[in-house]
């Protein structure tokens, strides 16, 4: 399992990265702004969070070949080229009308949480992936340690990204305000709900390293 889990991330954005390009560019004609919200979008995401997690926050690591400090410099590709796939696949067609846009939203927020939360645990369990949250501090599962974060990053990703695609689609906004508008709105709700989910459940935001001990893991670990 290591060992393809090692190959996919190299794999994946030579494959998937211009096939769901090409496929969004010939699902919207080649309209440009639309194109961009459903492979940019996600291609981002996975550069800002993670890159915040693992860089900056410590919560999360890679154990990788390459990586730049704890963040692998590919990632963004891997998660966003498999992601827009995921999105292409699922794509009926253009929003017409407010209950596409929460019909997407919720599509995208089912299908994107699931499959991340499946590869999470297979990553963590093939020690790919490190997570230094308090389920990892309390010698719990891989699957208690991806399911403290994952539904709420990914799931609340896919549903913002899920929401935005439809409503370029229907709304047909500004680019230059509706795309950063979405970008924000997919890197806020899930993190907000994530800190709040673990100030309720564990005492504090879980946006540190947690020692196995209940303290706080060392910053330079």
């Amino acid at each position: 399992m290591r060992r393809a889990l090692s190959i996919y991330p190299y794999l994946a954005p030579v494959i998937l990265g211009p096939a769901s390009f090409l496929l969004w560019q010939r699902e919207y004609a080649g309209n440009a702004k639309l194109v961009a919200t459903a492979w940019l979008l996600p291609v981002l995401w996975a550069y800002i969070v993670p890159g915040i997690g693992t860089n900056v926050l410590k919560v999360w690591e890679f154990d990788t070949r390459f990586r730049l400090g704890r963040f692998r410099p590919h990632h963004g590709f891997v998660f966003g080229s498999a992601t827009s796939m995921l999105a292409w696949l699922v794509h009926s067609s253009p929003a017409r009308d407010l209950w596409s846009i929460v019909r997407s939203a919720i599509v995208l927020c089912a299908l994107i949480g699931f499959v991340n939360i499946v590869y999470d645990i297979k990553a963590l369990r093939a020690g790919i992936l490190r997570v230094y949250n308090q389920p990892w501090a309390d010698g719990r599962s891989e699957v208690d340690i991806a399911m403290d974060y994952a539904p709420w990053f990914f799931g609340g990703f896919g549903a913002v990204y899920g929401g935005g695609i439809a409503a370029m689609e229907y709304l047909d906004p500004s680019f230059v305000i509706a795309f950063p508008v979405i970008l924000a709105l997919s890197l806020v709700v899930p993190t907000a709900g994530y800190v709040l989910q673990s100030m309720r459940r564990h005492g504090h935001w879980g946006t540190r390293p947690i020692e196995q001990n209940g303290e706080r893991k060392c910053q330079s670990a």
